[in-house]
Formats: C-alpha cells, structure tokens, sequence
C-alpha cells in the first residue's frame, strides 16, 4: 500500500517550487478529467482511474489551540470519515451505480473545480506527490445545498499507454477545512 507523504510546512524552506511546464499541464489535465468523470457520473470510468493498492483515506479533523495545531489532523491509526481501499470503492461505486443508494437516489448534481495544483515531489518508482485543493458543491433534491472545501494530497503513479490517462491514482488524502459536518451525508467522492 502507497502511503502519502505529507508536506511539512514547518521545516519546508520556501513554498514556492518550479516543475516542468509539460509535467504540471499533464497532471492538472488528469486532475480536471477525473473532477469532470465524477460530475458527469461516470463512475465506472472514475474507479479505473485508481491502482489496486489505493488508499484513499478522509481523516477526522479537530480544532487545536496553536501550540496543538501539528494534532489537527488525524493520523492514519486514529479516526478517519472514509478509510477505503479499492475493494470498498468499488463496493461504493456499485452500490451508487445500483439505483438503490438511498442517499444518491435520486443522484446529487455537483460541480467539481479543483485548484492550486502543486507538484511536490517524485519518488524513485516515478511515482508523484502532488497536492491541490478542491471545492465541490452538492445540490441534492429541491433544497439541500453542501459546500466541501479542502486540500487533497494525492501519490499518483505512471500509468500504461491502454488506459487511455498519464498516471493512476495509487493514494489519496483528503483534508477538510470543516472540523463538524453540516451535511446529512458524505454520500458523494471528494
């Protein structure tokens, strides 16, 4: 399993990076693919899209004092919203392609913009890590409205030329900026 290396911002001497002009339109292209697959409901096509080693992982998020501020996010051992692996993202593509997810029936209509796409680093097995923050809106029935906003920190590995897309997505980490949840239900994928 691909586990997701966090930026510390603590001891990172500058934000600013620079990354090869081509490389930083290649994964912005597959990141605005992959928001377009998820608001087009195409799920079958989106689940492709992730190896079968993913962690995709919604850790719990608390708010701190200052001095506390490094324990705001939960750790990987400690309380997570979504802690899937391939198995149950399939499991929850089928169930929301099934007609008889009570909680996308009908489905929500949402609109994806994912932005501030950063390429943090690679490693040896050519593998990205790269970081973005995202805004999805739901609008679920008449009424029901959500806003999720946050920063998603994904390691995306190079994938084959059958796929049809330049990387898979080997880990995700999803970070909120809501510490409580206003909405019914994370029925949909950040």
């Amino acid at each position: 399993m691909t586990t997701l290396t966090t930026i510390d911002r603590t001891t990172a001497p500058t934000t600013f990076r620079t990354t090869d002009v081509q490389l930083q339109h290649d994964i912005e292209q597959f990141l605005y693919a992959e928001a377009e697959l998820l608001d087009q409901h195409r799920f079958l096509e989106w689940i492709n899209l992730f190896t079968e080693d993913v962690h995709y992982w919604l850790p719990t998020r608390m708010t701190r004092t200052n001095r506390e501020r490094h324990r705001e996010i939960a750790d990987e051992n400690e309380t997570a919203l979504i802690d899937d692996n391939k198995y149950f993202l399939t499991g929850r593509v089928r169930r929301y392609t099934s007609g008889i997810s009570w909680s996308e029936e009908p489905p929500s209509r949402t609109r994806r913009l994912i932005t501030n796409v950063r390429v943090a680093q690679g490693t040896e097995a050519g593998e990205l890590n790269v970081v973005s923050n995202f805004s999805v809106y739901r609008s679920r029935l008449e009424r029901h409205q959500d806003w999720f906003i946050g920063e998603r920190y994904d390691t995306l590995r190079p994938a084959g030329p059958d796929t049809g897309y330049p990387y898979r997505i080997a880990a995700r980490k999803i970070v909120l900026e809501q510490t409580t949840l206003l909405a019914p239900s994370i029925s949909i994928f950040l």
